[in-house]
């Protein structure tokens, strides 16, 4: 081999190698800025995605915004006629922001539902929620689960061993030092439906609900916003929205002449079908003879918070005015109303309304019973005497008193004092039964007493109501709770209680008292109306104070390319 060739050799395994290196460094050059490339990416997708993120955080923070608004409004619908500060506003966040909205968008039925746009925004990136929301409704719902015993004083409510509560229950927090369960039972009574707790668990050292879990059969949740039946201001305000779109026709400020010991002035309503349509009859200015309270007649003094009490004159019986003037017969159908937005063009269902600034007395010796056929809320500042069964008309679920969905007659009863089922019996300490004339002092030949319940019993001649006692009603009570009159002492108990039957929804300030378990008044067989969680009722005053999305309300997408 000579020098030549081997010079040659070893030049070409040179730019051999060279050519390598070359390959070598295109290569390693091209998968480094392949790999910058990438990490450039991944940095970009990083922040593009934690700019995301924080604008999605933003959006869903000016939601909460909007509905912590909403849950403190008195009346949310008032508040948007207002345009209160807070149902508008923006959010500024380390790296972005968030612009908000509260609106009113229609009503199903009688329920208004709301609208909350929130757009967060993040750099370049944007997301929107758009959630359409509705007042969350329970069955049940109680200020606290204690009656008055006193002019300041409480007692515990148990819920007592053998009953079923068939209907979703919600107690407020009562705040109280120790804290301690509050709600009481004793043995082990059955709640079938979902109970909610304004109240924690555990009170920080032990389970308070330890051994009780598997009485609610329904489930339980505790820290639930309070429901704000216990706020008078909420109480007017919805009153006061309710009145303002009332007819005036059925505005009533009852003036009773009668002259009588105890006089407190009332509107006497009667509920009857003919001819297959729902009719009202109601009785301006009657007097209500006052009786003495029981032990357990209280209602809450107005102006204070609800922690202080009186006792009030419970319903003995009543007079109306011979003047027919006074008395008018017609439709439910003539009360109804729309509820309107103004500006939104929507409008609720028909409903009626009837608006007494007073007290009234439901009831009437000339119906064995009285019976709703229409959609009626009654709303008074007084107080709310039940002296019959209260039904809606057919139809019925099979063999219940309960209302099938479709059923689309439904009774509301609000009042600002509270609403009781009377002592029918009381009417007998004052006179004979029907007529009493002699009762009246001086001015009888101008009034006629109005006998109620439906009966006497022959052997005492005390008038009194059936077993059982039927009330299918949502009852809202603010300035007490819903109960029976002179429990302890009532003069149509003969030994034995009655049932008492509530299908429909209660909620109530304080609780107040039915029965006593094996000695007087009622045993309380309560079940939900699942139509009211609806909203079928007319002039939608519900209080709870709880907002949530509705059936496929939420939406959320990005609005940045």
């Amino acid at each position: 081999m000579n020098a030549s060739y081997q010079k040659n050799m070893y030049g070409s395994r040179k730019a051999f190698a060279l050519v390598m290196v070359l390959v070598v460094a295109i290569v390693l050059t091209l998968l480094g800025v392949g790999l910058l490339q990438v990490c450039y990416g991944v940095r970009l997708r990083s922040m593009k995605l934690k700019r995301e993120t924080i604008a999605m955080l933003a959006a869903e923070a000016g939601y909460e915004k909007g509905i912590f608004w909403m849950s403190q409004q008195d009346d949310v619908l008032t508040g948007l006629y207002n345009s209160e500060p807070g149902s508008v506003g923006s959010i500024s966040f380390a790296g972005g922001k968030c612009d908000y909205e509260v609106q009113f968008y229609n009503f199903i039925g009688s329920r208004p539902i709301f609208r909350i746009l929130s757009t967060g925004t993040s750099g370049l990136a944007s997301r929107v929620v758009d959630v359409y929301v509705m007042q969350k409704i329970t069955g049940w719902d109680m200020g606290k689960c204690r009656i008055p015993t006193g002019t300041s004083s409480t007692g515990e409510v148990n819920f007592a061993n053998g009953e079923i509560i068939n209907i979703p229950i919600h107690i407020n927090n009562l705040k109280d030092s120790p804290d301690n369960r509050d709600i009481y039972i004793i043995g082990s009574p059955q709640f079938l439906e979902k109970v909610e707790m304004g109240e924690s668990q555990n009170n920080g050292l032990i389970d308070k609900y330890s051994g009780f879990m598997g009485l609610f059969d329904g489930g339980i949740l505790f820290d639930q916003p309070d429901v704000r039946i216990t706020d008078e201001d909420v109480v007017q305000s919805k009153i006061d929205r309710f009145t303002n779109s009332t007819d005036p026709s059925y505005i009533f400020e009852p003036e009773g002449t009668a002259n009588l010991p105890n006089p407190q002035s009332a509107v006497q309503l009667e509920f009857f079908v003919e001819s297959a349509i729902g009719y009202v009859r109601i009785t301006n200015n009657c007097t209500v003879r006052g009786a003495n309270p029981g032990i357990y007649d209280y209602r809450i003094v107005s102006g204070t918070d609800g922690t202080q009490y009186e006792k009030y004159n419970i319903y003995a019986y009543h007079y109306k005015p011979d003047d027919p003037s006074n008395i008018i017969t017609v439709p439910i159908e003539d009360t109804y109303v729309k509820q309107t937005f103004p500006g939104s063009g929507a409008v609720s269902d028909p409903g009626g309304q009837i608006f007494i600034n007073g007290n009234v007395v439901i009831g009437s010796a000339d119906y064995d019973e009285m019976v709703v056929k229409g959609k009626l809320t009654v709303v008074a500042t007084g107080t709310i005497w039940i002296a019959d069964t209260i039904k809606v008309s057919e139809p019925l679920h099979g063999g219940t008193f309960v209302p099938i969905k479709n059923n689309e007659s439904v009774l509301g009863l609000i009042s600002q004092r509270v609403i009781k089922v009377i002592d029918p019996g009381l009417s007998d300490d004052f006179g004979t039964l029907d007529p009493v004339e002699d009762i009246i002092v001086g001015n009888a030949n101008m009034h006629s007493y109005v006998p109620v319940a439906n009966g006497a019993n022959t052997t005492t001649n005390v008038r009194y109501l059936p077993d059982p006692t039927i009330v299918i009603a949502a009852i809202t009570v603010g300035g007490g709770g819903w109960g029976a009159e002179n429990v302890g002492n009532r003069k149509e108990f003969d030994g034995s209680q009655d049932d008492l039957l509530v299908i429909g929804s209660i909620s109530e300030a304080v609780r107040g008292v039915v029965g006593i378990v094996g000695t007087d008044g009622f045993i309380k067989k309560y079940t939900i109306d699942e139509r009211l969680l609806e909203g079928v009722l007319p002039g939608n005053i519900w209080f709870g104070g709880k907002y949530i999305p509705a059936p496929a309300g939420w939406h959320d997408y990005r609005t940045d390319n």
